[in-house]
């Protein structure tokens, strides 16, 4: 046997915290040298944060984190240790994963395969190394090597590929394999996505195990930067086998997840595999030889175990709970606010925003335990008198319910329910008089009353803009954060009042579809996620048809009589813009996928959707940011491009009426 100790951690990171990143970093290679790890993986550019933007192109910046870089160094003692910063190499910038040994810098390996794709823009920043280039870097009169490298410590090889490299189908891994590199770190920053994880475990595992090596990897962890969340997931695989994770969406500003390996182990799995060929030219690949003896250590047990939300059947809704919990939580005290304030409806979105609010808090107590957590949140005053968790909650969660005239017992009875069961701190704000004096410089200006019959959305609209002032108000009295509460169906089809039920900071649901919002409102209500239990005073809301009960109320006013249903909604989006179809096959999915809708009310309401998709491209651009948390995302500025100004599939859409009634084109 050949046993080495590895590690990889997880960082929680924040662009441009220089001190708050070097300490983590710092922690973590000392709880890995604590706990005897002779290599260790960091994630892809955590010493900067990966998050920086435009601000990698600044020169200080540059200089400053090779400068932690350096401060960094010394405390590699009797370590393998991998870290990714940005760094230029002849008037042009990488993306780099500095390799340390043993309390130096042995070098820099630079990103090959760019992200920029979804919410990935590296190209805007960097440039991809070529394939098998070795160059030399000079750093204070010394030089380094920086390339296409492996290293050589003891008679191990050790490689890298950098988060994207695993990608790929031509993996930088693969080359390496055929020169006999036994261990592969990936470095990573891995954004949160539902189901993401499996295919992360997947090219983990087949690295593994197609080449005969041990792979070790880790991601960054947290809401990073605002809109990305990364669930700081850390595997080690060894020939095809996972020997350990480490546990995902963790409320911790670090973690350190371990595992021995055996080198002769893989070896022999590559000795005695068929389709095995070594690349003798591959020898030539520059290895850079690092003097560093690995100790020798005693076999121990491999654990592969998931946590019991992974394992159940509700993976969606406890990873949809987890990962938004973490990021309002992130986001509270990376932004120095004191607390959140919602403005509680009674209905669907607003529920869940403030439940998720509530969550955060709840979740983060628990993992971190109840001092620490106030120890985290030194921004809230009342946070250090809170003597319990639910005290922290209505300290923190400030919910408002803005009646109107047109508001109803119903919703005020399942806000008042709602913010009781989360322990919120509950106001109840009267507008009405409010929305009649905007209403009288309506009728001035037109010198005639408003009525319903002639100016419906104007006076739909008056009233949500009319609960903007107020809630900002307490938002600011509090020096809060104002979370506004779309969802991402009303997004994409413009179903909301911009300066109204928009106002806010954070949209934290915008990410996510009704349809699915409703399902885990329901979840919520019956079940929870584990650890934490149900909700019941949800069913308050959960019995109601969502509504934004801006019209009179014989009306009977419903979101799905304005726009069509949500499940309808919701595929109709899927198909028109995640997956790029015409108003025509849109109509023709919708019939495969839907046969219970009409055939001429299925294409009313097609139209319907890319009508009011083209006209509210202004509205998306203006919606505060949100998590992203699928490849359904919306938001124009990270995920979906769209003209503010088009013509609005004019002729998609007659084409698609024109098949409907068995028309041939004129």
């Amino acid at each position: 046997m050949k046993l080495v100790k590895v590690a990889a951690a997880v960082v929680n990171q924040t662009p441009l915290d220089w001190q708050g990143n070097c300490d983590r970093i710092l922690a973590a290679i000392e709880e890995a040298n604590l706990n005897e790890a002779s290599i260790l993986c960091l994630p892809e550019l955590c010493i900067t944060g990966y998050g920086c933007e435009d601000a990698f192109l600044s020169a200080d910046m540059q200089h400053t984190a090779l400068a932690i870089l350096q401060k960094i160094a010394p405390h590699t003692r009797d370590m393998f240790v991998t870290l990714g910063l940005p760094m230029p190499y002849r008037g042009v910038l990488y993306n780099v994963v500095a390799v340390l040994a043993d309390g130096e810098i042995a070098g820099f390996v630079p990103k090959q395969n760019l992200a920029g794709d979804g919410i990935h823009y590296e190209p805007r920043w960097f440039k991809p190394w070529p394939e098998g280039l070795r160059a030399e870097v000079e750093i204070e009169g010394r030089s380094y090597p920086f390339g296409d490298l492996v290293f050589r410590i003891d008679d191990a090889l050790i490689g890298l590929e950098i988060c994207e490299d695993a990608w790929v189908a031509d993996r930088p891994g693969s080359r390496q394999a055929r020169i006999g590199v036994d261990i592969i770190l990936n470095p990573s920053a891995s954004h949160f996505a539902f189901g993401k994880h499996e295919i992360r475990q997947r090219f983990v595992l087949e690295g593994s195990r197609a080449f005969h090596t041990s792979y070790v990897y880790a991601n960054l962890l947290g809401n990073e930067a605002g809109r990305a969340i990364y669930d700081g997931d850390a595997m080690i695989a060894s020939g095809g086998r996972m020997l350990t994770v480490g546990p995902r969406l963790s409320f911790h500003a670090y973690l350190v997840t371990t595992a021995v390996i055996d080198l002769d182990l893989t070896r022999m799995y590559r000795a005695r595999s068929d389709a095995f060929r070594p690349d003798y030219q591959g020898t030539l690949q520059p290895v850079v030889r690092v003097p560093f003896t690995l100790p020798e250590i005693e076999p121990e047990p491999s654990h592969f175990e998931r946590a019991t939300w992974e394992t159940g059947s509700d993976v969606k809704q406890e990873e949809f709970t987890r990962a938004v919990a973490l990021g309002l939580y992130d986001y509270l005290r990376k932004s120095h606010s004191r607390g959140y304030v919602v403005s509680l409806s009674g209905g669907a979105d607003s529920a869940a925003t403030a439940l998720l609010c509530s969550l955060s808090l709840r979740m983060a107590a628990e993992e971190l335990g109840f001092g620490a957590l106030k120890e985290s949140l030194p921004f809230i005053p009342a946070a250090k008198e809170a003597e319990s968790i639910e005290a922290l909650v209505t300290a923190t969660l400030d919910c408002v319910y803005q009646a109107t005239r047109n508001s109803g017992e119903t919703t005020l009875q399942a806000a008042k329910q709602v913010a009781a069961a989360i322990h919120a701190n509950f106001h109840h704000f009267h507008i009405d008089r409010l929305v009649e004096l905007y209403t009288e410089l309506g009728a001035q200006a037109l010198g005639r009353p408003l009525t319903w019959a002639t100016d419906d959305i104007a006076l739909q609209n008056i009233q949500a803009r009319t609960r903007s002032p107020s809630v900002w108000l307490l938002a600011n009295l509090r020096g809060s954060l104002l979370l506004s509460t779309s969802n991402r169906s009303e997004a994409a089809v413009g179903y909301a009042t911009m300066d109204g039920d928009t106002s806010g900071g954070l949209c934290p649901i915008a990410g996510i579809d009704k349809a699915f919002l409703r399902l885990w409102l329901s979840w919520m209500e019956t079940t929870g996620p584990a650890g934490f239990g149900a909700t019941p005073e949800l069913n308050a809301i959960n019995v109601q048809a969502p509504t934004a009960e801006l019209r009179p109320q014989e009306s009977k006013q419903t979101d799905e009589d304005d726009l069509m249903p949500y499940d309808l909604l919701d595929a109709i989006e899927r198909a028109a813009i995640r997956d790029k179809q015409s108003p025509l096959e849109t109509y023709r999915q919708m019939l495969a996928q839907l046969p219970q809708y009409d055939e001429q009310q299925l294409a009313v309401w097609i139209e319907r959707f890319f009508k009011l998709w083209s006209r509210n491209q202004w509205k998306r651009e203006r919606y505060a940011p949100s998590f992203h948390l699928d490849d359904e995302n919306l938001d124009p500025k990270t995920w979906c491009r769209f003209p503010i100004l088009s013509g609005g599939f004019e002729r998609e859409l007659a084409e698609m009426w024109r098949a409907m009634r068995g028309e041939e084109e004129g």
